[in-house]
C-alpha cells in the first residue's frame, strides 16, 4: 500500500490514518485491507457525517426550532467532537458548534422565562375551572337547575381534558392536588343530584296518591251539589298544601279535580239563580220595611222611634233571605237607621247625665264670674283711658262670652 497525505492528515503503508491537530498526529483508525485511497474516503465521510449534523443543527437555529432540543443536540455533537475518528477540519466543526450553545444561552432564559408564564396561566386556567365545579357542588341540592348545572359541568370537564392536552407540564403535584379537588366537587354534585331525583320521585309518588285521594273525595262531592261547595274549597286548599312536583299525572289528575269543582260550582249557580227568583219577594217586604224605618224621626220622638224600629226589626227577620246582590245595600240601609237613632239616645243620654250637668252649671258658673270680672276691669279701663286695657279686657271678655254661649246650647 503506498501512503497519501492530505491537509487534515495521511494514511500510511500499512493502512493506518492519522488526523492532524494543532501541530500533531492522531491514530484514529487502521485499515490494512483497503488501499490508501479507500481508507482516506472512509474517514472522510465520517467526517462529512459530522459536518452535516452540524449544518442540521445550525438550520435548526435559523428556523427558531426549539432552543433545549438543539441544545441537546449541540453537547451530543460536542461530545462526539471531542476524540473523533474522522479526517477533516475537525477545529472548526467545534468552533461552529460552540457558537450555537453560546447563541442560544440568552433564547433559553428567555424560553424559561416564558415557560413560567405558561405555567402559571395553565394553573389559573385549572384552579378557575375547579372552583366553578366547586360553586356548583355547594349549592343547595334542592335549589339547582340540574339540566344547567349538569351541562356546566360536563363543560368544565371537557375544558380541563382540553388543558391536559396542551404542552405545557404542570408539576405533578400540583395537578393531582387541583384533579382531587375537582373529582370531589363533580363526586359530590353528583350524589346531591342522585339524592334530589330520587326524592322527587318518592315525592311525586306520595303526592300523586295524595291527589288522587282528594279528586276522589272531590269526584263524590258532585252528588250533594251547591252543598259540596265547602268540603270543596277543603279539599283545594289541601292540594295546595301539597309538595310542588313535577309529574305527568298531575295535568290529568288536576283536571278530573277541576271538573268536579265546576260541577259543583255550576249546581251552586242554578241554586243561586233559583233563590233569586224565591227570594224577590222577601226583596219587597224588606224594601217595604225600609222605607218605613228611614221615615222615623228620633229628633221629635226617640222613645217613639226605638219602638218602632224593633217592631220593624222583629218584621224585618221573618221576612226571610233576600237575592244575594241586594243582602249589602239593604242591610247598610237599615243600619244606618239604627245608627241614627243609637247617636240620638245617646246625645240625649250626654245632656241629661246628672254628672254632664253638674259639670256644665260649674263651667258656666265660672265663666259667668269671670265675664262680671272683665267687665269691671273694662269698665275701670275705660274710665282710666287706657287704651291698651281696654282692648285686652274687650278680647277677653269676647273669648268668655262664646265659651258660655257653647256651654248654655249644651
Amino acid at each position: 500500500m503506498s501512503a497519501v497525505q492530505t491537509s487534515f492528515g495521511r494514511v500510511d503503508e500499512s493502512g493506518n490514518v492519522y488526523l492532524l491537530e494543532n501541530g500533531a498526529e492522531r491514530l484514529i483508525g487502521s485499515q490494512p485491507t483497503m488501499t490508501a485511497d479507500e481508507a482516506l474516503a472512509f474517514y472522510t465521510k465520517r467526517f462529512d457525517d459530522l459536518q452535516a449534523n452540524v449544518r442540521l443543527l445550525e438550520q435548526r437555529v435559523k428556523a427558531k426550532a426549539d432552543p433545549n432540543s438543539i441544545i441537546k443536540s449541540a453537547k451530543k455533537i460536542a461530545s462526539e467532537l471531542e476524540n473523533p475518528n474522522v479526517l477533516g477540519d475537525v477545529q472548526s466543526l467545534r468552533i461552529r458548534v460552540s457558537a450555537i450553545e453560546s447563541s442560544l444561552g440568552a433564547l433559553v432564559a428567555v424560553l424559561e422565562k416564558q415557560r413560567e408564564q405558561d405555567l402559571e396561566t395553565a394553573l389559573k386556567a385549572r384552579e378557575t375551572i375547579v372552583s366553578a365545579a366547586e360553586e356548583i357542588a355547594a349549592k343547595d341540592p334542592n335549589r339547582v337547575n340540574y339540566k344547567q348545572a349538569s351541562a356546566k359541568m360536563a363543560e368544565l370537564f371537557n375544558q380541563w381534558q382540553a388543558l391536559q392536552k396542551e404542552n405545557v407540564r404542570v408539576p405533578r403535584a400540583k395537578a393531582d392536588a387541583l384533579w382531587k379537588r375537582f373529582s370531589q366537587a363533580r363526586n359530590t354534585f353528583e350524589s346531591n343530584k342522585r339524592a334530589y331525583f330520587t326524592n322527587q320521585d318518592q315525592l311525586a309518588k306520595s303526592s300523586k296518591n295524595a291527589k288522587l285521594d282528594i279528586v276522589t273525595k272531590a269526584e263524590a262531592l258532585v252528588a250533594k251539589g251547591a252543598d259540596g261547595v265547602t268540603e270543596y274549597k277543603n279539599l283545594l286548599n289541601s292540594w295546595k298544601a301539597l309538595p310542588k312536583v313535577k309529574a305527568k299525572s298531575d295535568d290529568s289528575l288536576w283536571d278530573r279535580f277541576k271538573a268536579a269543582g265546576d260541577a259543583i260550582y255550576a249546581a251552586k249557580s242554578e241554586k243561586a239563580a233559583a233563590d233569586d227568583i224565591a227570594f224577590a219577594a222577601n226583596l219587597e217586604v224588606k224594601l217595604a220595611l225600609l222605607a218605613e224605618a228611614e221615615a222615623l224621626d228620633p229628633n221629635a220622638n226617640l222613645e217613639a222611634a226605638k219602638s218602632a224600629m224593633k217592631s220593624i226589626q222583629a218584621r224585618w227577620e221573618k221576612a226571610g233571605k233576600v237575592p244575594r246582590d241586594s243582602i249589602k245595600k239593604i242591610d247598610d240601609r237599615l243600619r244606618a237607621v239604627e245608627t241614627k237613632i243609637r247617636n240620638v239616645e245617646q246625645e240625649l243620654w250626654r245632656k241629661t247625665d246628672p254628672a254632664t250637668i253638674d259639670r256644665t252649671n260649674s263651667l258656666k258658673s265660672q265663666l259667668e264670674e269671670s265675664i262680671s270680672k272683665l267687665e269691671k276691669e273694662l269698665a275701670e279701663a275705660k274710665a282710666n283711658g287706657n287704651a291698651k286695657a281696654v282692648e285686652q279686657a274687650e278680647q277677653a271678655l269676647q273669648t268668655k262670652k262664646s265659651w258660655l254661649e257653647v256651654v248654655e246650647k249644651g
